[in-house]
């Protein structure tokens, strides 16, 4: 009774949410402005701190700013600048107010009004309209992907990787900023070079280095637009592990009582290239110590528990250097690639298994389903993983329609959906497939939610079993009729 009160408020609250949002739709979808657009002075940035996180194979960065109506009339549209090489590249974005988490309802949407400008701005707005002088404190947080370089470009199997990261120590604002900071954390202390600035207060230069996290500022009053080009160099001894291409489907099977998973990957490592040949002798003899290596040489998939029949595959047949466990408080897939993938190399490859329909499929009332399943899973690296481009297909029963999805990944980085037809096995009018693609996401988006609500009607779920049923009765009465034909030859 316990459990099917819970699952009952469960379905509830996930009926509402689906109730009070629409399908998520295309965010690729700009405001278009005049080419002479520039924001209106109307807030100034009272605080900001700046975090750029360096940790992972990606860059991660957070926005922190105090933020102030300077205008006589209510403000509700805050711009957000970005150059144009950073929007090919950003992800992941989301806004939330800093004090207060109960507070929703913040809009993003890209502006575009001039494509050859260096500068482009996403407008965030507000929930409610900032009075004048009244203060708010905004947490922006997004990713930036394929934004570290290695340097040097080429190195010998056994040496040490270092990276580069270029950004400014003034964040690139709209508006003016009255007292700010840039913090850099990093993987760890071996930080070889980093850009120096001079400073007019108590510390001589900035930044401070304490350990593995360097800091600029704080810096005084810095105009709107004002940037100060910084470069650092730090020591990351593991593989840049970046999918270009993520292809996941999600086959719901009432029948079954099933849910297939299959994901396929193509993978690169954007770490340095080899100076010299791929010598398999040595790295044998260097894994017998286990050290750190910039190369690729096994990946680790935690499934949700109950995940069953996992297979691993790649370009060319079944791959047996892998390893399943799994119980009542974990299942995890450990494999691990045909060769060391090192910089440059890539790694195209298959996982799929299967899951009981009841951990995802939820009955709403009547013929209305609710699944909830994760849109991105992947491997859980230390260094991370970046995903350029990720398309989930979910494939519905055969006669599923009024079908709606919500989604907690950023909907920034959601670039379409479509609903179509696929003809499968014993199919007539083929399955309901929704195709959501997606752009720049990462790893440390893993397990947010999916929630997909459809019909399924009783007539519609006895379709194939009625055709399969007729066919047998078509082809054993043509059958007998068949027989029941003379086919001899008359003697007369």
């Amino acid at each position: 009774m316990k459990f099917t009160a819970v699952a009952a408020a469960c379905v509830s609250l996930i009926s509402q949410v689906l109730a009070d949002s629409t399908i998520a739709g295309s965010s690729s979808s700009k405001i278009t402005l005049p080419a002479t657009f520039k924001p209106p002075q109307v807030f100034k940035n009272a605080n900001l701190v700046h975090i750029i996180s360096l940790e992972k194979s990606y860059a991660k960065e957070s926005i922190n700013v105090l933020v102030e109506n300077v205008s006589p009339e209510p403000q509700d549209e805050y711009f957000l600048p970005f150059t144009s090489q950073q929007m090919e590249r950003i992800g992941g974005i989301e806004v939330k107010d800093r004090k207060d988490a109960t507070v929703t309802g913040f809009g993003l949407e890209a502006v575009e009004f001039d494509l050859s400008s260096d500068i482009q701005y996403y407008r965030i707005k507000l929930p409610t309209p900032l009075p004048a002088k009244g203060q708010q404190t905004l947490g922006i947080s997004f990713y930036y992907l394929d934004s570290v370089a290695p340097l040097p470009a080429a190195i010998q199997q056994s040496e040490k990787q270092y990276l580069v990261y270029q950004f400014s120590a003034y964040c690139l604002s709209a508006y003016p900023t009255l007292k700010q900071k840039t913090e850099v954390k990093l993987p760890s202390s071996d930080i070889t070079d980093y850009t120096k600035l001079a400073s007019s207060g108590e510390t001589k230069e900035f930044p401070q280095k304490q350990g593995s996290k360097l800091t600029y500022g704080p810096f005084p009053e810095v105009p709107a637009g004002a940037v100060s080009p910084v470069k650092v160099r730090y020591e990351f001894t593991k593989p840049v592990n970046f999918v270009s291409h993520l292809e996941r489907d999600i086959e719901v099977s009432h029948w079954g009582g099933n849910v297939a998973f299959e994901e396929r990957y193509t993978l690169f490592n954007h770490g340095a290239n080899l100076s010299e040949q791929f010598n398999r002798v040595k790295w044998a003899q260097a894994q017998f110590f286990n050290p750190q290596s910039y190369a690729l040489k096994e990946l680790r998939f935690p499934l949700r528990v109950g995940s069953k029949d996992v297979y691993f595959t790649d370009v060319i047949g079944n791959v047996s250097t892998s390893r399943f466990r799994s119980n009542k408080r974990e299942a995890n897939l450990e494999l691990k690639p045909r060769y060391p993938v090192f910089g440059g190399w890539k790694y195209p490859f298959t996982i799929g298994w299967n899951a009981d329909a009841k951990s995802f499929l939820k009955k709403k009332s009547g013929d209305s389903y609710i699944l909830n399943v994760p849109f991105l899973e992947g491997p859980k690296q230390q260094e991370g993983a970046a995903f350029e481009q990720t398309q989930i297909r979910v494939l519905l029963p055969e006669g599923a329609e009024n079908v709606r999805f919500y989604t907690t990944i950023p909907e920034s980085s959601i670039t379409g959906y479509t609903v179509d037809l696929q003809k499968t096995y014993l199919d007539t009018i083929g399955r309901t497939v929704l195709t959501i693609k997606a752009r720049n996401l990462v790893d440390d988006l893993r397990d947010r939610e999916l929630i997909v609500s459809y019909d399924y009607s009783l007539l519609a779920s006895l379709r194939k079993p009625l055709i399969i049923f007729s066919s047998m009765i078509t082809v054993f009465v043509g059958m007998w009729a068949i027989s029941k034909v003379d086919v001899k030859f008359s003697t007369k």
